[in-house]
């Protein structure tokens, strides 16, 4: 019988993801297990596969589309189904009789799309009377025909007659009140008969009374959002790039780590002479080549396993635990920033932990991680020393607890152990930690652990 591909839930802590691209055309048959199209989540590029054997019928989303969790992007037919059902599927997004048309749409995104794509990705706080619309609107459709209902016809959608719930994006909402325009008086072009931000700038531009061009008076939340870009005076031979949509999630990811964890940070500067010895004496005898960075994710690691006070990480019922020691390394990828989880990384050699994080970082280059390696742990190490900087303060990446950020390897004058001076290479390191599940004794216990580790390095190979 005729299904809807749904969104599946690709990150535990997002209830959206992007359309990334479409990997087979409407018409096309599909095995079970197929990937039939990828999606862009705050961290990765995942496949979402086809649930069984059948013919994509229908593509319900555009190349750029925001989608929430749970909704549908496709209609599959079963092997040999008679396109009728495809219908039937469509009227229950539409509020259309079946017998309404069902045009098998092309994967090409449109102008509307990709503006409630940006819509739906911009990092705002809308009031609670446009959330409740926009979640409404996402949840049980609107009154649009079945064509239209696939937001890939490429047409303005009739949004219908006035008086009932307008349905705008958050984005929409804000701007027309910024710009003193009444959302109930605009046509939306989004699917659905949607109004998006483009609808907004159009009845701005065409506006000619002062009353509807003069700004309305707004609440301090609205005078602080951003301005658009195409309001900022660029300097000349300046350029305003859009946001990409990975662009926007990370900011927004970052914004709510430091809005909702109260962060304190701890540093230490700590020597590694006898690290880099034994990391020579490593290379020497191994055939994967095992950085500096490899070693210090090893020691936080095994200080996990010793201060298992910091494994964990706070959830609004509760601070969970976790059993083994799992590290993410940040990764500065050719998409983005993006964080894989070295699973138990406290259990593996050196020359194993290294060869996982080679792996996982020309892997992230290449946009092919899974979302299963993006999820875990507790705690974060990135590093910057490459780049010469002596040291600095990361913001922790959600829902993690700790992030360490590692600095670069200098020389400076040093007291050595019989009081005199001397020259010595020094690291220096910084702990964030999320106040709310760990007590600063805690991160003073697990870094001291780390100096250990770090200054007497036989204990990595323990």
């Amino acid at each position: 019988m005729a299904t809807f591909l749904r969104m599946p839930g690709v990150s535990a802590d997002s209830d959206e993801a992007a359309l990334e691209n479409w990997l087979v055309a409407a018409g096309a048959s599909v095995k079970k297990g197929e990937a039939v199209a990828a999606v862009e989540t705050e961290k990765a590029v995942v496949d979402i596969v086809a649930e069984l054997d059948g013919v994509v019928h229908t593509l319900l989303a555009d190349v750029g589309d925001m989608v929430p969790v749970g909704d549908p992007i496709a209609i599959v037919l079963a092997v040999g189904e008679d396109p009728s059902a495809a219908a039937e599927l469509a009227a229950q997004l539409s509020g259309t009789p079946a017998s309404a048309e069902v045009v098998p749409s092309a994967p090409a995104a449109t102008a509307a799309s990709a503006s409630v794509a940006e819509d739906e990705a911009a990092p705002v706080n809308p009031d609670p009377v446009s959330a409740e619309a926009a979640q409404d609107d996402a949840s049980t459709g609107s009154t649009a025909d079945a064509s239209c209902a696939t937001g890939s016809t490429g047409r303005s959608c009739d949004p219908g007659p006035k008086g009932g719930r307008i349905f705008a994006s958050p984005l929409a909402r804000r701007l027309a009140k910024e710009y003193g325009l009444s959302i109930e008086d605009l046509d939306g072009t989004g699917p659905n008969g949607r109004i998006v931000r483009d609808d907004v700038e159009r009845a701005r531009a065409s506006a000619t009374t002062p009353a509807a061009a003069a700004p309305a008076p707004q609440p301090a939340a609205a005078q602080s959002a951003p301005t658009p870009a195409a309001d900022i005076d660029l300097p000349e031979g300046g350029e305003a790039t859009p946001h990409s949509k990975l662009r926007r999630l990370i900011a927004n990811r970052l914004q709510t780590s430091k809005r909702d964890a109260p962060h304190f940070y701890l540093e230490a500067t700590l020597r590694v002479d006898e690290l880099l010895a034994l990391r020579t004496q490593l290379n020497e005898a191994s055939e994967i080549r095992i950085s500096v960075n490899d070693l210090f994710v090893k020691a936080a690691a095994l200080a996990l396993r010793d201060v298992p006070e910091l494994n964990v990480i706070w959830t609004p019922d509760a601070v969970v635990s976790f059993a083994t020691q799992d590290v993410a390394v940040a990764v500065a990828s050719e998409r983005g920033l993006v964080t894989p989880v070295i699973a138990n990384a406290g259990a593996l050699s050196i020359g194993a932990l290294a060869a996982k994080v080679k792996d996982a970082v020309a892997r992230a280059n290449e946009g092919r991680l899974q979302q299963s390696e993006l999820q875990g742990g507790a705690i974060s190490v990135t590093n910057l020393g490459m780049f010469g900087v002596d040291a600095f303060s990361a913001i922790i990446n959600p829902p993690h607890s700790a992030i360490l950020a590692v600095g670069a390897a200098r020389k400076v004058p040093v007291v050595l152990d019989d009081d005199t001076l001397g020259v010595g290479t020094v690291v220096t390191v910084t702990l964030s930690v999320d106040h709310r599940p760990v007590d600063g004794i805690i991160a003073a216990r697990w870094l001291a652990r780390l100096r250990e580790l770090i200054e007497k390095p036989l204990g990595l190979l323990i």
